[in-house]
């Protein structure tokens, strides 16, 4: 195989990653908090020590760097709960992971635990903005609310603040698969600076008119990257066969 035929491999593996990516966007186009990710490619530029001519000692691959999340908001989606929220802006609701860290999710449905403490729609405890759990009595359960700065409110007054995390870099964020993420380097929102909307929750900000024009256009790069291949594959033919009528 030839350089031309890695070069057109690279190509090919980059688009079916990029061909992966589309295709989950699309599966969570109804998914709350959603963030679209897009595919992150670097080149990689080998040079050989020696080439017929300088131009062709430089190969150009392509590597697959990673992905990042589209940070636009989605549309806010009202449910009548007024437990559920939307954050308006930058930022992830602070979660409870099973291993005691600290893990994210943008998609504000939340509910009272039998014990008391407020948790997401899977049970995961979110936790206020010193790293503990916000925990409701009883009897101040059916009056609760949200106020804008993430303030829950009981009968009785405050019972603690939802706390929520940006990060300055966003390939820093990872999903887990399950509606949570994974997180370095953030930082927390002071009250003043946080920024709830009860009542509703964030939608996905997939477009799938949008991505699915995507997944076509990467469906031709990949035909065309195809004929490419096939083409070369003629051309060493040839040039096998004439050399082998040479003398």
């Amino acid at each position: 195989m030839d350089v031309s035929s890695f070069v057109l491999l690279s190509h090919e593996q980059a688009l079916r990653r990029q061909l992966d990516i589309v295709a989950n966007n699309m599966a969570n186009t109804s998914t709350v908090g959603y963030k679209r990710e897009q595919a992150l490619f670097h080149e990689y530029v080998e040079t050989a020590q020696q080439a017929p001519v300088d131009d062709a000692r430089k190969t150009s691959f392509v590597l697959d760097f990673g992905t990042v999340h589209d940070t636009q908001q989605g549309a806010f989606q009202a449910t009548g709960n007024p437990l559920d929220v939307m954050i308006d802006g930058a930022g992830y609701l602070n979660v409870e992971s099973p291993d005691g860290g600290v893990v994210y999710t943008r998609a504000g449905f939340i509910k009272v635990l039998q014990n008391g403490d407020l948790a997401t729609s899977g049970g995961q405890r979110l936790l206020d903005e010193n790293g503990r759990p916000i925990n409701v009595p009883t009897d101040e359960q059916s009056r609760l609310s949200i106020a804008e700065d993430g303030t829950v409110m009981g009968a009785n007054g405050p019972l603690g603040r939802l706390a929520v995390t940006t990060f300055g870099n966003e390939s820093t964020v990872d999903p887990r698969g399950d509606g949570l993420l994974t997180g370095t380097g953030g930082t927390m929102l002071t009250q003043a600076q946080t920024k709830l909307k009860s009542g509703g929750v964030e939608g996905s900000n997939v477009e799938p008119i949008t991505e699915t024009t995507h997944m076509v256009e990467i469906l031709r790069s990949y035909q065309t990257s195809q004929r490419l291949s096939a083409d070369l594959a003629d051309m060493r033919k040839k040039a096998i066969d004439r050399l082998s009528k040479v003398g």
